[in-house]
């Protein structure tokens, strides 16, 4: 479990100084919206999240998914991130929105909330944001840790990512978080590849992965440089164990 280097700059995208500057540089200019806009995401989260869901959205920046799940519907969501600075500009941009709540937060220690706070997390680049900084492993390993905990049980984790399964399988698969996890390849905005390889809907389907929960080998992305959607669902360990007495009754 190492650093992403190959898919990292200079930056250090871990950084709260690193983007306290950037979003002042930038001066509350458009939203930037990481890899993918509400619009491609919609079917996987409405899936995956009732619109009643408490939803914590992590890394949020100048994003408009927020603003744009209200408008689907959804009535509690809120939204961290580790820049004062942005979280300032979307309080004040969002301040006639109730469903919005901005918090100036590190995702490594969220300890603001209890346990089995939230009912859905998503995380839209800011894993891969850690993964670039310095200490990558450690600190992804805090923050996914943060995550299992304020999830209830039964919740989803949602991690929209650039990693494939060998670069992010190896920290998210792991028994202390005990999810079950379905895949995803969704194609880059605008990609365009030939017309008889885009049959509709295909990437609306899971991803079959090996037990080790690798990509199979003969497996072929149809956009070679696509995201990835991990859907974590947090085991409802009471439910496992009340159905395991319930069967073992039966059986007697």
């Amino acid at each position: 479990m190492f650093r992403d280097v190959s898919a990292c700059n200079t930056y250090n995208y871990g950084d709260a100084h690193y983007w306290d500057a950037r979003y002042v540089q930038e001066g509350g200019s458009d939203a930037f919206d990481w890899y993918q806009r509400y619009s491609a995401l919609r079917p996987f989260i409405r899936k995956y999240v009732s619109t009643n869901s408490r939803v914590l959205m992590v890394g949020c920046g100048n994003a408009v998914i927020s603003e744009d799940m209200v408008k689907d519907g959804f009535v509690d969501i809120v939204n961290i991130d580790i820049s004062s600075v942005v979280i300032a500009m979307m309080k004040k941009k969002c301040e006639h929105i109730p469903q919005l709540k901005y918090m100036q937060m590190d995702v490594k220690d969220m300890s603001f909330f209890p346990d089995d706070s939230f009912d859905s997390i998503i995380d839209k680049g800011t894993l891969d944001s850690l993964m670039c900084g310095t200490n990558a492993p450690i600190n992804a390993s805090q923050m996914l840790g943060e995550v299992n905990r304020l999830l209830k049980p039964g919740g989803i984790y949602m991690l929209i990512t650039y990693g494939d399964p060998k670069a992010r399988i190896p920290h998210i698969k792991r028994s202390t978080y005990n999810w079950k996890i379905e895949l995803y390849a969704i194609p880059r905005p605008g990609f365009h590849g030939p017309v008889e390889s885009l049959a509709e809907n295909l990437h609306l389907e899971p991803v079959r992965l090996t037990e080790t929960g690798q990509l199979p080998a003969d497996y072929v992305m149809e956009d070679p440089d696509s995201h990835f959607i991990y859907v974590c669902r947090k085991i409802d360990e009471q439910s496992v164990r009340c159905n395991q007495i319930a069967n073992a009754c039966i059986k007697d």
